[in-house]
Parts: C-alpha cells; structure tokens; sequence
C-alpha cells in the first residue's frame, strides 16, 4: 500500500480551513497573492517581539542593561533637553544624569557578563549646546525665545494653566440633565 492509497487523517482545524479556502473566504484578504515582507534574518529568534515594538512603537530600553540605557541617554543629549526652559533645569537633569552614572559603576557586573561602564558627560559643554539649539529655534520661530512662565497671565509661577479657579473634580461628576 502507498501513501497515496492510506486513508489520509485531517484534523478538524485543517478541514475547516479547506473548507473556507474552497468557499473562497480568503480570497479578498488584503496582502493576498503578495509576498511576506519585513521578515528579516530567518535565524533571528526574536523577529516576532522586533516587528511587535516597530508596530506598536514599544520602548524597550528598561529591558536593556542599565549603562547601555544610560549611553543611548546620553546619545540623546542635548537634544532630548529642547523642551527645557531654563539653563537650571538643564543642569539639573544633567547633574542626575552623572549621579546615575556614578551609582551604576558601583553596582556589581550581572554573572557572567563583562562590566559595562557608561561615561559622565561634561555638563558644561552639553548646556552650550543647548543654549545654541535654544537660540536656533528662536531664530525660526520668533518669540519663542521668551520663557512664558513670565509672562503669564493669573498668578506668578502658574505659566500654562487655567488661570480660572475651576473645580477639575466637577469634570468627572455626572450632570444632572
């Protein structure tokens, strides 16, 4: 007896799905007679997990090992500061920056893994920069130099709030109709 002549066993899922084939189900399926794209390395085990964070745009630097965390923050200055107002919070977040730095060069390497050592930064030289993305921004959008917290109305120090005395929980109260 050949294999052509057993009894061939299908199980319910893969009866199902010739079923649907020959109803035609699949037939207007966008991406149908496309090849798959973005498949990537096939010996690559985790394909799945990369194109989940591209899709669903993930970030999965927490899952990275604290000092290459801290070089891509560092990579990231001083663009990632743009959107501080004042040369002191830019100190600030860089001061914190080191002192991150310097707790993790005194945490013990994982086992069996080299230590990694992330650099501190020169907070003089990246609050430079800054001050110059600062001044190229307001060279192209005028008046964006002037810090708002300034010139706000209401009261001193409030820049960007609701200068009214609303109750916020009255929000989320149901309204009699």
């Amino acid at each position: 007896m050949t294999d052509s002549d057993r009894p061939r066993y299908e199980s319910p899922a893969d009866r199902a799905i010739r079923e649907a084939m020959e109803r035609g189900e699949f037939d207007d399926l966008p991406g149908a007679g496309k090849p798959l794209t973005n498949l990537g390395d096939p010996d690559d085990a985790l394909w799945w997990v990369r194109r989940l964070a591209e899709r669903e745009h993930l970030d999965f630097s927490a899952a990275l090992p604290p000092a290459i965390a801290l070089r891509k923050e560092a990579a990231a200055f001083p663009r990632s500061l743009q959107d501080l107002r004042t040369e002191a919070a830019v100190r600030e977040v860089l001061e914190d920056f080191n002192r991150r730095v310097r707790r993790d060069r005194l945490r013990p390497p994982d086992p069996g893994m080299p230590q990694l050592i992330a650099p501190t930064v020169d907070v003089e030289a990246i609050v430079d920069e800054w001050r110059v993305l600062r001044e190229q921004r307001a060279a192209v959008r005028p008046g964006a130099a002037r810090d708002p917290a300034d010139h706000a109305p209401g009261r001193p120090g409030r820049a960007g709030r609701a200068t009214h005395t609303s109750k916020w929980w009255l929000r989320w109260w149901p309204r009699a109709r």
